[in-house]
């Protein structure tokens, strides 16, 4: 049509008003299918309900035309209107052409209103329409990825990869790795994320790579790729964490500590990186730095509950049993809350002997470690000191039941029997 075309030319150069207004006059003698031309190009350019007027004069003469539906329900979910836009894509027939183009449309409207499992039926019914369509494999691919269940996901992307390596601007080796990651198949993933990177080198498959490397114990491979990221963005502040872990698994402690500290310095917020500088003290024996490390991640979370009983455990060794009870104290006021608690509170109140306060904590802990050997076992003996004979021989008369081989119990037993 050389109007549309002049008007395209009009509006390219500037001339907006120039361009719509021959639009406007060409709309007058213009054809049906010329007047959906033009409504194609008012909604490419945003003018939607100009677009609109169009449709909704041609849908009047032509109530059956599956893509005048479709064109209708892409300018209504512009303007966000989206539950209008279903009600038309509803409308097209299943033996119009645009059918399955529709299915994979309102599939995605119902993904985005959180109906996965009706968005689901529709790339299935689409699947069975056109068994050896791409587009619809790569839409169930995607549509499983998002959902998390990446085992489904996988064999549409195995299915596209021998076809096509990218979609839609989609590295599909780089997507399968994902899924392969997120099963936990991460051998399986490596090559395909080093296929993707040979291709275009990018920072968040980069991680992923290494992340997959660490997770399938190749930590020199981790290591590496975790120091490649660093190099090209220092401050993708995820990558210190996980590099000082492979280097802790090849035994090479400062080169790990060193790794924690660069990322402090990068992000002094993130309290994994002091309670893991913590662990790494307390590995090198150095209490005093280990306590410290435990401390600022409990600062930065005061409800973070690994490093509150990691301290407590460090705490016990150097029967600091008064400190143990205020760092649990202190946890409890946050309205933070581990069964471990309780033991540690007993053991603590024991040593300081706060018979009454211990004796509480043991009986609550009870309820969670009963089956757990070391508890019962040191929650009878204190029992046992208590003089509580009767609660003390159902104690051990329990641990005797998880091992029977024990001579130290079978003898505990005998004198309680007397």
């Amino acid at each position: 049509m050389k109007e549309l075309e002049q008007a395209i030319r009009h509006v390219e150069n500037d001339e907006v008003e120039k361009g719509l207004a021959l639009l406007k006059q060409a709309l007058q003698k213009a054809s049906h299918d010329e007047k959906f031309l033009i409504a194609e190009q008012l909604f490419t350019w945003g003018l939607l309900e100009d677009a609109m007027d169009i449709i909704d004069e041609l849908l009047f003469l032509y109530p059956d035309e599956g893509q005048l539906y479709m064109l209708k329900a892409e300018i209504l979910i512009d303007l966000e209107r989206e539950e209008e836009a279903i009600e038309m894509l509803d409308e097209v027939n299943q033996n119009d052409p645009i059918y399955v183009q529709s299915l994979l449309l309102i599939a995605d409207l119902y993904q985005m209103q959180g109906l996965s499992e009706v968005s689901e039926s529709k790339l299935l019914e689409a699947k069975k329409l056109l068994p050896d369509e791409l587009v619809i494999d790569f839409g169930l691919a995607e549509f499983y990825n998002s959902q998390g269940t990446f085992h489904k996901a996988i064999p549409y992307y195995e299915l596209l990869l021998k076809k096509e390596k990218d979609m839609n601007g989609i590295d599909l080796r780089q997507r399968l790795a994902e899924c392969l990651s997120g099963v936990g198949k991460f051998e399986e993933a490596l090559p395909y994320f080093d296929q993707a990177l040979k291709d275009k080198l990018e920072i968040n498959t980069l991680f992923e790579y290494a992340i997959a490397a660490y997770q399938a114990s190749h930590y020199q491979t981790a290591i590496d790729t975790f120091k490649q990221l660093k190099e090209l963005d220092p401050q993708y502040h995820s990558l210190y964490l996980y590099l000082a872990k492979a280097y802790e698994h090849e035994e090479m402690l400062a080169e790990a500590y060193e790794a924690i500290k660069e990322g402090i310095a990068q992000d002094e917020f993130q309290k994994e990186l002091y309670f893991y500088k913590g662990k790494l003290a307390l590995k090198q024996g150095n209490e005093e730095e280990a306590e410290e490390g435990f401390k600022e991640a409990i600062a930065l979370d005061p409800g973070y509950v690994e490093a509150i009983l990691t301290l407590s455990k460090l705490y016990m060794s150097q029967e600091r049993y008064e400190d143990v009870i205020e760092n649990i104290t202190l946890a409890t006021q946050y309205n933070e809350y581990d069964p471990h608690f309780e033991w540690d509170l007993a053991k603590a109140y024991q040593e300081t002997e706060q018979y009454k306060e211990a004796l509480k904590h043991y009986e609550t802990a009870y309820t969670v470690f009963k089956e757990e050997y070391a508890f019962l076992e040191e929650y009878g003996y204190f029992l046992l000191e208590e003089g509580e004979r009767q609660k003390a021989k159902e104690i051990f008369t329990k641990l005797l039941s998880l091992d029977p081989t024990s001579i130290e119990i079978q003898d505990i037993l005998f004198q309680l029997e007397e």
